[in-house]
């Protein structure tokens, strides 16, 4: 199993180049960050960075999306990054929460991701691409034989087609067994159904992970509060799934729909941190499932049974107050154990 690393672009960005040559040093193989471009600094600046003082991590958005940035811009600047860096970059896309949001728009829509993702992957490997409205347009100076690969986060049912269908890889925000091997089994049929090897979709579940010395009531209570947020933000993509399918629908399980029922609201001045005021509705039952908690052993436990599921690669969120601690527990225990069982 792969490992990734992700963090948002606070400043000073230094602080994240670091941290990601940490990772790399630890045995992580891919460094991810936030793209939300009122939220945070730039991504693809601190990139060329991160890639700078690196030796083989891959680098990428988890993840942008085509409504605040055109199809040819976002293709153009990977193109660049892999030209200077050899092949290192990776695209995750996805409809857009924060980054539309904040910024007064709605989420993108499926149809909009499917022409983004063929027109962004064709561009950045030096093929033409229809913009739209009979726009094709070609990067003349992309290096021969570049190819950049786009992965799609999806919750939804035909997201998870899409994903399958159209995607190099499948990115799903949360690390509950039940939900990935549903989701997973999705994603692979879709993929089958489309003519596709499934093997060659990749599946990357992300989720906060946060190690404990022991698991008593005191330290489990600690690392809930460290990652309650990661609830709230995958409850923005669940409300948005209830509205389109209902409550209690077929479409999507009550296993990741059923806790928002008592949300009420939010304000992504909080987004993605320790002590988010607007997750207070997220139960621990709920933060136990999605995010990864507990001493090491229990780590080791999840992260194989993802594995065994067919997940690729488990990118951490690393967004608590244990950021160098939780880099290294994985590089020297986590991540070896794993990989060797």
């Amino acid at each position: 199993m792969d490992f990734g690393l992700v963090l948002q672009t606070d400043p000073p960005a230094s602080r994240v180049v670091d941290l990601m040559r940490r990772a790399e040093r630890k045995g992580f193989t891919h460094g991810w960050t936030f793209d939300s471009a009122v939220l945070w600094q730039e991504p693809f600046v601190i990139h060329s960075q991160i890639l700078a003082h690196t030796e083989h991590l891959k680098v990428g958005p988890m993840v942008t999306n085509p409504g605040t940035r055109t199809w040819e811009v976002t293709a153009s600047t990977f193109a660049t990054l892999n030209d200077m860096f050899g092949d290192r970059t990776v695209c995750g896309i996805g409809r857009g929460d924060s980054a539309m949001r904040v910024a007064g728009r709605r989420p993108n829509t499926l149809a909009r991701i499917s022409g983004a993702m063929k027109a962004v992957r064709a561009l950045a490997s030096g093929e033409e691409a229809d913009l739209g409205g009979g726009t094709v347009v070609r990067l003349p100076w992309v290096r021969p034989g570049s190819r950049l690969p786009v992965w799609m986060a999806a919750y939804g049912p035909k997201a998870l087609r899409m994903a399958g269908e159209e995607a190099d890889g499948f990115i799903l925000q949360l690390a509950d067994p039940y939900l990935t091997a549903s989701m997973v089994r999705t994603v692979k049929e879709a993929a089958a159904a489309a003519g596709r090897d499934p093997a060659d979709v990749t599946v990357c579940v992300a989720a906060p992970a946060y190690v404990t010395e022991d698991d008593s009531p005191g330290a489990l209570a600690h690392a809930r509060e460290q990652c309650r947020w990661f609830g709230g933000m995958v409850g923005n993509h669940v409300a948005d799934l209830v509205a389109r399918y209902g409550e209690h629908s077929a479409a999507v399980p009550d296993a990741l729909t059923g806790y928002i029922r008592a949300r009420e609201g939010y304000d992504y001045s909080h987004h993605g941190r320790a002590g988010n005021p607007d997750t207070a509705f997220v139960p621990d039952e709920i933060v136990d499932r999605f995010c990864v908690l507990g001493p090491v052993e229990q780590h080791v436990d999840r992260l194989r049974a993802l594995r065994d599921l067919g997940v690729d690669q488990f990118a951490v969120y690393d967004m608590h107050d244990a950021q160098e601690a939780l880099i290294d527990a994985y590089g020297d225990r986590v991540i070896p154990a794993v990989n060797s069982g």
